[in-house]
């Protein structure tokens, strides 16, 4: 399992890898996801590695593509942004921010805009 870098999580997104992906979260991570259908008042919430890994499985098994767009980061955070597009011209904007604890994925907060 490759270590938690910008450089390898941007390989593991673009290369649609949830496995690794998973694997850069501790196990009692949580992920929080902003979006028109999940507001910040009540954002969706995923709790633990397997519930991530579940998620992953779902959007890394779609037809679209996600490249990253920039990335920052220092021992305790990472922030990136990513664009994605479906085959069928759908497109979506994230960010996220995300703290880091033992070189894992404690937690991680992403917000994002799809199109109309």
């Amino acid at each position: 399992m490759p270590s938690l870098t910008p450089r390898n999580l941007k390989r593991a997104i673009e290369h649609r890898d949830a496995g690794v992906l998973a694997g850069f979260y501790a196990d009692d991570a949580l992920l929080r996801i902003i979006d028109k259908d999940h507001p910040p008042s009540a954002p969706m919430e995923l709790h633990g590695r397997a519930e991530i890994a579940r998620f992953y499985d779902d959007v890394c098994g779609r037809a679209m593509t996600h490249k990253i767009e920039s990335a920052v980061g220092d021992r305790d955070h990472l922030a990136f942004s990513e664009t994605c597009a479906y085959e069928d011209g759908m497109r979506v904007f994230c960010t996220a921010m995300l703290t880091l604890q033992d070189g894992q994925i404690a937690e991680q907060t992403t917000v994002q805009a799809w199109d109309a």
